[in-house]
């Protein structure tokens, strides 16, 4: 099939007139189909079930230190703990504190703080006139509803394949005082599945912040997330702790991990990773703010696990069940759209989602279509701070929850639903 700004307007109308038909259709299905958000599936879940026997009442509950896991203590996670997320962060345990279940509510935690007591001493962003962030775009939502939260002024920076757009992320830290901080999800990002290169990893480190309180959020959510057992197919990121050591910027950057994507999201262990400084500055505020975090699920981690090997070949198993959909995504859009002309998409070998770009003006129009056919999409514009895609194009796919029956019907719909709207779009446009 040709591409639609090739077809005349007569062409176009019988195209619309057999895909409005097919559209009706499917509506009386009274479909209930959910893509909006990147949960692992029921199958997922029943992956690590076995986890949940491994403490009962006659468990053995001391950490190798001797320490009671049922009792206060070791506000900074037991060894074991930090050894094994550590590892899957790349890093040495010394440079890990183990929070609870969750990064984001590290991450959150990280913004409260530097508001409140600042970081590392310096003036607390309180008693400031103006608090920036910058972030990458298309990006993380839930990033940004941190800091629109806070009332942190955001900036976009355009995302590209090899990470940020670094000329911009320079000029901004470099030269704005204000400017405190960047998201970034560095490894298969959220939404479109890039992974950062060498070059944009060592410029990350290098940069001299004109705030002495600057800090990198590194978000290393999808470390071990491939969807490819072959090393080949497998995306690698520099580690960032270890290049600003080496840049002689040791305290730039917070890295943030969790196990929420493979074990419980919800029930998993998460973790900071950061320099010596940093991580003393961090535990000042938590030994206030906790006893201790849950050990008996940190022992519970670490004796289902046992060590990393033992993870990455649990994280083979969720490819296993992820990559079918993935596949059946980008094989889809590629059937139904590429000779059209009227979108892009990425095609990740890791992570949690498929970033999908329409036309400039048709992402919402797409999403409500998609609704009102029966099918939940994350709403356009979420990957932009405050809901607000300049360009009404981009549309964040998560395949992982519905199973592979469900995914297809959805599908189907979202592709009827950007043709159709591709179509009033391109006739608008002649008229």
């Amino acid at each position: 099939m040709k591409a639609y700004e090739e077809m005349s307007s007569e062409e176009l109308l019988k195209e619309k007139a057999i895909l409005s038909q097919k559209y009706e259709e499917v509506k009386k299905k009274k479909l209930k189909l959910d893509m909006s958000r990147g949960k692992p599936s029921l199958a997922q879940l029943a992956l690590s079930l076995e986890m949940m026997d491994v403490l009962d009442s006659n468990s053995y509950f001391l950490d190798e230190t001797g320490t009671d896991c049922r009792n206060y203590g070791i506000v900074s996670g037991i060894p074991e703990a930090k050894r094994l997320l550590g590892a899957m962060s790349e890093i040495h345990a010394e440079d890990v504190v183990i929070f609870g279940n969750s990064s984001l509510n590290i991450m959150f935690d990280t913004i409260g703080r530097s508001f409140s007591h600042g970081v590392c001493g310096a003036v607390p962003w309180s008693k400031l006139d103006s608090v920036k962030f910058l972030c990458p775009v298309p990006g993380y939502d839930r990033h940004f509803r941190i800091t629109e939260f806070f009332g942190i002024e955001m900036i976009n920076i355009p995302m590209t394949p090899e990470g940020p757009d670094m000329d911009l992320v320079e000029q901004y830290v470099q030269n704005d005082p204000a400017v405190k901080g960047i998201w970034c999800v560095p490894k298969y990002s959220n939404p479109q599945g890039y992974s950062y290169s060498d070059e944009t990893v060592r410029r990350f480190a290098a940069l001299e912040p004109a705030a002495e309180d600057f800090r990198i959020y590194w978000d290393n959510a999808y470390s071990i997330h491939h969807l490819y057992e072959d090393p080949e197919n497998q995306d690698v990121i520099l580690e960032i702790l270890n290049e600003c050591r080496k840049a002689g910027h040791p305290d730039l950057v917070y890295k943030f991990v969790s196990t929420s994507k493979v074990t419980f999201p919800g029930s998993g262990v998460a973790a900071i990773a950061a320099s010596k400084k940093n991580l003393k500055d961090v535990l000042t505020t938590m030994k206030v703010q906790t006893i201790g975090h849950d050990k008996l699920n940190q022992l519970r981690h670490v004796r289902y696990f046992g060590n990393i090997a033992n993870m990455r070949r649990h994280m083979m198993r969720h490819a296993d069940i992820l990559r079918p959909k993935f596949e059946m995504v980008t094989e889809t859009l590629d059937r139904e759209l590429s000779d059209l002309q009227i979108a892009s998409w990425t095609k990740p070998r890791g992570g949690y989602f498929i970033s999908f770009d329409s036309m400039d003006g048709c992402a919402k129009a797409i999403v409500k279509k998609c609704a009102e056919a029966g099918v939940k999409m994350t709403p356009a514009g979420a990957t932009y701070p405050y809901g607000i895609d300049p360009h009404d194009s981009n549309i964040r796919i998560a395949p992982s929850f519905p199973e592979i029956r469900e995914l297809k019907r959805a599908l189907d719909v979202f592709v009827l639903a950007v043709k159709l709207v591709s179509i009033d779009k391109i006739l608008e446009e002649r008229a």
